[in-house]
């Protein structure tokens, strides 16, 4: 198997003496050996399996109760089950698409966006929604990893504990991933990532259980929060970002299945589509108990993180915040992990910088310390999703793949497959038009009584 790295780099470059072109590939082999997609294929299916459902189930699930209630019974149900189809499809394009050059993979979403848009644009179009997803992504889940913890430490430390700053919280959190982003590549992080995804099937659990438990709470409302028919629709439209950002594992699936193994005869879609099946009926048992029983006993006086809601018993909602801070350190380095791989991609091919552990040492901590940075300045969580939600997830999970598709395969018109792909890239649309408004009027609102470092 000819590392795709060499494949392409060759296809660029136009071949000068021979010898050149031989000290090319080797370089880069050994580059493409060390960059953290590319280092290692031995995966198996269940990998896939457990690294989907890391990256997909997010603490999103949480604010799913709070979206419903922003939505309503009937949108409500519908939006949940209408994504969840239409992700499983767009997920489905993207691991067919995955190796439809024989003899090439595409390992990075990127790569694909090439293949289909042309080299420049397909960079342009990707590379910054893929970007504002990944890192939008690890700085809301520092704050989130921030929050439980606090969270927790609220639960445990009645009387007479010190009020802690959230801020420090965050700084604790991200100790954490100063140690673990130094793992060098998917594989690597395969032991955090099935405890995350444990984590989230835990937590989702013990969301609705305890709900269900609670019983349905005498002085419950189904009607919408919000006094005025504006307030009720900019809410409907950041609870549909909410929503997208639910289903948002797209943006790492090319780069998950890069660690399959493949030939010709077992190509790396059979493992990989198992492994994405699993991850989805995972992702139904925890998404589906929780929005419909959450709402359904609290109504509309639900938090937007339902463990907030339920307060009682004390152990078992400090444990789920536990459980969440778990899962949130594995869907970090996931969605990382990407990035990492772009960052050391431009500094060793663009900027040649010698492959070594002092480059990787440095990049990723200051990643980091970024991503922790920005987290302390803005938490204002809900709304922050809302806003990246619809601006670069609906883009990326929605209907990217199926532009791709259609602009790869060239379907017949009016045949089945043009229809559905023209049908996702409406829906994808118009949630990417509506969500960011939705969750723009959350942060304004939230900012207004918002003081720095607080």
């Amino acid at each position: 198997m000819v590392s795709d790295g060499t494949m392409s780099t060759q296809s660029q470059n136009p071949p000068h003496a021979v010898d050149q072109v031989d000290n090319r590939s080797e370089k880069e082999k050994a580059i493409d050996a060390w960059l953290p997609i590319t280092s290692s294929r031995n995966a198996k299916w269940w990998y896939s399996a457990f690294h989907n459902v890391t990256a997909m189930v997010g603490a999103g699930v949480l604010s799913l109760p709070y979206a419903m209630s922003e939505l309503g019974w009937g949108p409500g149900v519908a939006v949940l089950v209408i994504s969840w189809v239409v992700t499983l499809y767009t997920l489905w394009q993207m691991v067919e698409m995955h190796e439809m050059v024989p003899g090439k993979r595409f390992d990075r979403y990127h790569e694909l966006g090439q293949h289909a848009f042309g080299e420049k644009l397909g960079l342009y179009i990707v590379v910054p929604q893929q970007l504002v997803v990944e890192v939008g992504v690890c700085i809301v889940y520092m704050v989130t990893g921030g929050k439980s913890l606090q969270k927790f430490h609220k639960l445990v430390c009645i009387d007479p504990c010190k009020h802690i700053k959230l801020t420090f919280f965050i700084m604790i959190f991200a100790s954490v991933h100063f140690v673990l982003s130094h793992l060098p590549n998917f594989n690597s992080i395969s032991g955090v990532s099935l405890a995350a995804a444990v984590m989230s099937l835990s937590y989702s659990t013990i969301a609705w259980t305890a709900s269900l438990d609670k019983g349905v709470q005498p002085d419950v409302e189904y009607g919408y929060k919000a006094k005025s028919t504006v307030g009720t629709v900019f809410n409907f439209f950041s609870a549909l970002g909410d929503v997208a950002f639910a289903y948002a594992g797209h943006n790492v699936v090319l780069e998950i299945q890069a660690t399959i193994p493949s030939t010709p005869e077992k190509p790396s879609k059979g493992p990989m589509w198992k492994g994405v099946i699993v991850a989805y009926i995972v992702v139904a048992l925890c998404y589906f108990p929780v929005a419909l029983i959450g709402y359904w006993v609290y109504g509309n006086g639900v938090d937007d993180n339902i463990l907030v809601t339920l307060e009682k018993p004390t152990w078992l909602i400090a444990m789920a915040n536990m459980f969440v801070v778990v899962h949130v350190i594995g869907s970090y380095q996931i969605y990382a992990m990407p990035v990492f791989d772009m960052m050391e991609t431009v500094l060793v091919k663009k900027l040649n910088f010698p492959p070594s552990f002092m480059l990787r040492f440095i990049t990723r901590n200051l990643y980091v310390a970024f991503t922790m940075f920005i987290g302390i300045c803005f938490p204002f969580f809900s709304g922050l999703l809302g806003f990246f939600g619809g601006f670069a997830f609906a883009p990326t999970t929605y209907f990217l793949p199926c532009i791709m598709w259609l602009s790869i395969y060239k379907p017949k018109k009016w045949s089945l497959s043009w229809i559905t792909n023209w049908i996702c890239i409406v829906l994808g649309v118009a949630l990417m038009v509506v969500s960011p408004i939705g969750g723009l009027r959350s942060i304004i609102v939230q900012a207004k009584t918002y003081k720095f470092f607080s």
